[in-house]
């Protein structure tokens, strides 16, 4: 082969060589986000909401594929899928912390520790909410935000006022001890139950009520099958925002700033739309006329609180007395003064 042949050769080889290596540097960063909702729930919009941004933030450097309604990975797996870096971002309940080791997020699931959405955000996006986060690090999880999903009311085949009314009654719950205790303190027997299951449980009569933001009660048709709604506002579901500690630490830094920036925004979004679509959900319930929907007066409530505070010492020991104490520092709850 000629000189001139090698040396075109050459040129060519590296030509395509340069080619490959710019379309390897533009090529995005993929983050797979998965959850186990289905897309029109607040959280599903959320996570939308903050796949567009992170596209556009980042002038598509970075795209973020949504894997809703557990297409990619169960409840129980997703944590898994995390650490090991199958997924790189995922919105679990905080429920789900205590078995991962992090029992101080079970302080959400405590009855009447929060008031109203005010007194939540104080700490969800204060100084305790960021130490909650924090302590997921030693177990490769980078905590980013939390997300609303709204606070619970009691559901069930009678009126659930006064505490004689809960006394047997068979409520379904999420795998928590803290609402287990819960439970007992009003008299009613806890029946730990997949989500996914409770509308056919509620409709055979497996159990006879249950407790959930109105955005759940609705969606999932609960309303159907159960005859009352009790306007508690006894406790709050929520979700922790998390990703792969390593991926993320691992990211550019002026990536990585994108990405918390559209995060920032999706909190604020996530937040609004579930206030909005639980206020919506249950002004659809009101007017399905299929659950009859109760007030609690000022003492059927203050009565209510009194039974379940006892809860927060029960599990002060499990949840630790410094991340009690730290919330109620926050919120300016006094168990001694009910």
């Amino acid at each position: 082969m000629s000189l001139f042949a090698r040396t075109r050769r050459l040129a060519i080889l590296s030509t395509a060589l340069l080619a490959a290596g710019l379309s390897w540097a533009q090529a995005p960063i993929v983050i797979k986000f998965s959850h186990v909702v289905a897309n029109d729930t607040p959280k599903g919009k959320a996570a939308d909401f903050f796949a567009k941004r992170a596209a556009e933030l980042t002038g598509g450097k970075v795209k973020v594929e949504v894997y809703a309604n557990s297409t990619l990975y169960k409840d129980k797996e997703e944590m898994e899928a995390l650490q090991l870096g199958a997924v790189q971002m995922l919105a679990p309940s905080l429920a789900k912390f205590g078995p991962l080791g992090a029992k101080e997020f079970e302080v959400f699931d405590l009855p009447f520790i929060f008031d109203n959405y005010e007194e939540l955000h104080k700490v969800t996006q204060g100084p305790v909410g960021k130490m909650l986060l924090g302590k997921l690090e030693g177990r490769g999880i980078k905590g980013l935000a939390f997300w609303d999903n709204g606070f619970k009311s009691f559901s069930a085949n009678k009126p659930l006022k006064s505490l004689d009314d809960f006394k047997g009654q068979k409520l379904r719950i999420q795998s928590s001890k803290v609402l287990e205790s819960q439970m007992r303190a009003l008299g009613a027997l806890p029946q730990v139950m997949a989500f996914s299951e409770v509308y056919q449980a509620l409709q055979t009569g497996v159990v006879d009520g249950t407790e959930n933001p109105h955005s759940n009660l609705y969606t999932q048709k609960m309303h159907e099958v159960q005859k009352h709604v009790t306007l508690s506002d006894h406790g709050y579901l929520g979700y922790a925002v998390i990703t792969n500690k390593k991926f993320w630490d691992g990211l550019p830094a002026d990536v990585r700033g994108k990405l918390e920036q559209a995060m920032t925004e999706s909190t604020a979004y996530a937040n609004r739309i579930a206030k909005e679509e639980n206020d919506a959900a249950l002004e659809k319930v009101k007017a399905s006329g299929k659950s009859q929907v109760h007030a609690l007066s000022v003492a059927e409530r203050q009565a209510m609180k009194k039974a379940l505070v006892k809860v927060h010492q029960e599990m002060a020991s499990r949840i630790g007395q410094e991340t009690l104490n730290a919330v109620y520092k926050e919120t300016g709850f006094d168990p001694s003064k009910l």
